[in-house]
């Protein structure tokens, strides 16, 4: 009987050995420990032995079983660390390849427009200002000299809302220029200031929209001259092109300035020659400009004999259709993904730390 046992031993550690997987394996267990299996089948002839027999062959078939049990548990542990290998194999990324590509957002190019805007303007010492949205008939009209019989105090120019409690007249502004009153009021000279945010206006065509952003620059100084405007607005559109323009001051007349003057670039696309989009003039309009008015620094508490100023706005739009040769302003609105991805940008400025 001891040799028998010794021949099951050696056939089921090798049957064991030989086990090329888990389910494997668990066949083995079952045929050897199983309520059938071989060895079980041992321990229940114990019964019908002699004690002396019982004893001795108990001892040998336990000891039988723990070999076998013994020999399961480091098999199964060999084969899943095989099988874990297998897998991480399997599963195993090259950290040296390159990662996939994933599209990254942009700035809209008007967004992008407005940040570098605000960058040069502050390089030239103007600081950020705002004001509302929602502005008083005072402030976006009375404040800046613009008379009553004026056409932008009409219904079909400006978007009015309910009056205040107090009955006055509200409006969605339709310029910056009544952050030039808010400073005045809230700051004391000298000052330079300039404001960038959303204007309102009753229009829509291939040029013009009626919400769209807006620029505003101010300086109040004593012995401000119209030199000093000229200088800042070449230096201004030489950083925003990018390049050495040559600009020309038209006379013009607006109610808020006084001496007025359009600013006009040569054509970026025609170089001067004249073509379809400077409708063969050779020169774009880009801002308007002038000497601060006596009456709006009084209305902004200063004393026009003691303090001089100058001002400046232009369209953000209208800047960024002729820094990229945009032909149609509606198209900064429309969000086509093709015309998006083209002139997105990445942030003009810096992250803050």
């Amino acid at each position: 009987m001891t040799q028998d046992l010794q021949t099951l031993e050696q056939k089921s550690l090798d049957q064991i050995q030989a086990a090329k997987a888990l389910d494997d394996l668990e066949q083995q267990r079952v045929s050897l420990l199983g309520k059938s299996g071989e060895i079980t089948q041992l321990l229940k002839q114990l019964g019908g032995m002699s004690p002396d027999e019982r004893k001795t062959y108990g001892q040998a078939v336990n000891m039988l079983k723990q070999k076998v049990q013994s020999a399961l548990e480091d098999r199964k542990e060999a084969l899943q660390e095989a099988a874990l290998e297998e897998q991480f194999a399997a599963e195993a990324v090259d950290v040296t390849l390159p990662a996939e590509p994933y599209n990254l957002g942009k700035l809209h190019p008007i967004s992008y427009v407005m940040e570098e805007v605000e960058d040069i303007l502050k390089t030239l010492g103007f600081d950020p200002a705002s004001g509302p949205e929602i502005e008083t008939d005072f402030y976006n009209f009375t404040a800046l000299n613009i008379p009553e019989t004026h056409p932008a105090r009409q219904d079909h120019d400006t978007f009015y809302l309910p009056d205040t409690a107090d009955g006055q007249k509200r409006v969605l502004r339709t310029h910056t220029s009544p952050v030039q009153i808010r400073a005045m009021h809230g700051h004391k000279p000298p000052l330079r200031v300039q404001a960038i945010g959303q204007v309102y206006r009753c229009d829509s065509d291939l040029t013009h929209t009626p919400q769209f952003q807006q620029v505003e620059g101010l300086a109040i100084d004593k012995g401000l001259t119209f030199g000093h405007l000229k200088g800042v607005l070449q230096t201004f559109l030489n950083r925003f092109f990018e390049k050495e323009i040559t600009m020309r001051l038209r006379p013009s007349y607006f109610p808020f300035t006084e001496p007025s003057a359009e600013v006009d670039i040569e054509c970026l696309f025609c170089k001067g020659d004249g073509c379809r989009v400077c409708k063969q003039t050779g020169w774009l309009e880009v801002l308007g400009s002038g000497m601060v008015h006596r009456n709006v620094l009084e209305h902004g508490g200063l004393n026009p004999d003691e303090w001089q100023g100058f001002a400046f706005g232009m369209g953000i739009g209208r800047l960024a259709m002729l820094k990229y040769g945009i032909s149609d302003l509606r198209l900064f609105f429309e969000s086509y993904q093709s015309f998006l991805n083209h002139y997105g940008k990445p942030s003009a400025q810096k992250p803050k730390v």
